[in-house]
């Protein structure tokens, strides 16, 4: 080839590489971002309902029931029915991600009955090592004094990666305490999570699911001390003990914006919990649980992609505004499943309610398994302007009434009334 038609190729070269490298005209900057975002798995797990194993949204409409709202992004999300476990409305609900603190709700769960709230320990400095960078924490420190109370404050106020790593030295550390977690999630059937820190900070292969989660709030609720917990918007927390002095203490607030009311969030009206989280990977999550006209709901929600601020608690709001409407106007897309060890046959909800947690009530392992046996009668939790108090007012009871498996086995249950305020 001459050096004038070498010339003359390159130039053409010159020419086309921008139309080539530019992509087509009509490409939309949109399209690539839809591009770019993760991918539910093509085939996800069915615990529930085989619809919950399908990626995208599950819902099925009834006359008069009201749409799903617009300004949802969660990669995740589902709205069940606190009660008897009916899933009313679920997005990728099966899709395994990083659950951040909202994982603390399987370690209280987990470990809740195994210590006495009474029960004292003094803080060593190996009860502290190992803590990710930027922990959150409640303020724990070495050779100090805290009470069982004092920590589980500080794991469900402050999420407290501190706290838990002290509870998971009391369990034996780290590898017991995984082991216990994850033989746990497999006992309650929430088969997405796999547990490797106990404190929810990112590990690789660390993953929940919005159904799993779900499941797993509605096991802890069982429980009056989980409850309670999830439940305090404030509390004193014990300062560091100086010698000849009176302990001071410092107050802490629950991270939970719908419950306390922070950051331009609003309180939700009848908000009872449970738990919220943030990290570089798993972005925001939240599980929360709401009572209104007597209907109790749960709420996931997982990564919200939009940039609205605190989308993941306004999310969630939106979601439970959409529960409290669609009640009785949709049919179940699943279920949340019985633990595996639960009865088959569903008795009869107990009358009363738990003895409030601190008065009268049996500590430990004991009261975890007064509950257990009781069938898991919830204590009476109320709500006075937005924020929740214990033993007054209107209350809500979360009744254990497992929906058995299998059409053929379910309780026959009456048509019910939908919400006139909802």
């Amino acid at each position: 080839m001459s050096a004038s038609k070498k010339t003359a190729w390159a130039v053409a070269a010159a020419l086309l590489l921008p139309l080539v490298t530019a992509g087509p005209a009509h490409a939309n900057p949109k399209d690539d971002k839809e591009k770019q975002q993760p991918k539910p798995p093509a085939a996800m797990s069915s615990v529930g309902g085989p619809l919950l194993g399908t990626p995208g949204t599950q819902v099925k409409l009834g006359p008069g029931a009201p749409v799903l709202p617009k300004e949802l992004s969660g990669r995740s999300w589902i709205v069940a029915d606190a009660e008897n476990g009916e899933i009313l409305a679920s997005h990728n609900a099966h899709w395994p991600l990083a659950p951040a603190s909202t994982l603390k709700m399987l370690f209280a769960d987990t470990l809740l009955p195994k210590f006495p709230r009474t029960q004292n320990h003094l803080v060593a400095p190996t009860d502290l090592a190992g803590m990710g960078e930027g922990s959150s924490l409640v303020g724990i420190k070495e050779k100090q004094t805290y009470s069982v109370h004092d920590l589980w404050l500080g794991v469900f106020l402050r999420s407290g990666n501190d706290a838990v790593h002290v509870l998971t030295s009391m369990n034996n550390g780290l590898r017991q305490t995984v082991k216990d977690m994850n033989d746990r999630a497999a006992e309650l059937q929430a088969l997405d999570t796999h547990v490797v820190s106990p404190d929810g900070y990112d590990a690789p292969g660390q993953v929940s699911s919005a159904y799993d989660l779900t499941l797993i709030a509605r096991d802890g609720m069982q429980n009056p001390d989980f409850r309670e917990y999830a439940a305090t918007p404030r509390a004193a927390f014990p300062g560091e003990q100086k010698p000849g002095k009176k302990r001071e203490t410092f107050e802490i607030q629950n991270t939970n914006r719908l419950l306390t009311g922070d950051l331009g969030v609003a309180p939700y009206q009848g908000i009872a919990g449970v738990k919220n989280g943030n990290t570089t990977h798993a972005g925001a999550t939240f599980t929360g649980v709401a009572e209104r006209n007597g209907k109790v709901l749960l709420v996931t929600v997982m990564n919200p992609s939009s940039k609205e601020q605190h989308a993941v608690y306004r999310e969630a709001a939106r979601l439970l505004d959409w529960g409290f409407a669609a009640t009785g106007k949709v049919t179940p897309v699943g279920e949340l499943v019985p633990p595996r060890s639960a009865r088959t046959q569903t008795s009869a909800p107990d009358e009363g309610s738990a003895p409030a947690p601190g008065k009268n009530a049996p500590d430990g392992a004991v009261r975890a398994a007064a509950v257990e046996k009781s069938g898991g009668v919830g204590i009476a939790l109320a709500v006075a302007g937005g924020v929740l108090v214990l033993l007054a007012g209107a209350v809500f009871l979360v009744n254990r009434r497992w929906p058995l498996g299998g059409a053929r086995g379910r309780r026959r249950r009456s048509p019910r009334t939908p919400d006139v305020n909802p």
